[in-house]
């Protein structure tokens, strides 16, 4: 049983250290990895680079969220985010939330 519990602990440690993967699942699914990545540029900015940009905006997911929705240009160069309003906005802010997590 011990064995176990140690097994188990090891697993819970090791997936908060990365993001989560059904985050990244869905960021494919709503077809955000056409553009971008968690750590290098595409199209547009690198997860990683969004989250370092936002990390000290309390506002970030939520800002975030709007955006991955509404689409938007200028705030990294002039390649627009096209509009995405098929994204609900719970899934918006799972990935904005997600994309916070990337390093």
């Amino acid at each position: 049983m011990k064995l176990l519990f140690v097994i188990f602990g090891a697993s819970v440690v090791a997936l908060s250290s990365s993001p989560a993967p059904a985050s990244m699942d869905l960021a494919k699914t709503k077809n955000c990895t056409a553009c971008h990545a968690v750590d290098k540029k595409l199209v547009g900015p690198a997860y990683k680079d969004v989250a370092a940009k936002y990390a000290s905006d309390g506002e970030a997911v939520s800002k975030l969220s709007i955006k991955i929705i509404k689409g938007g240009v200028g705030n990294w160069g002039q390649i627009p985010m096209p509009a995405n309003p098929q994204v609900t906005q719970a899934d918006a802010e799972t990935l904005a939330k997600w994309i916070m997590t990337a390093k």
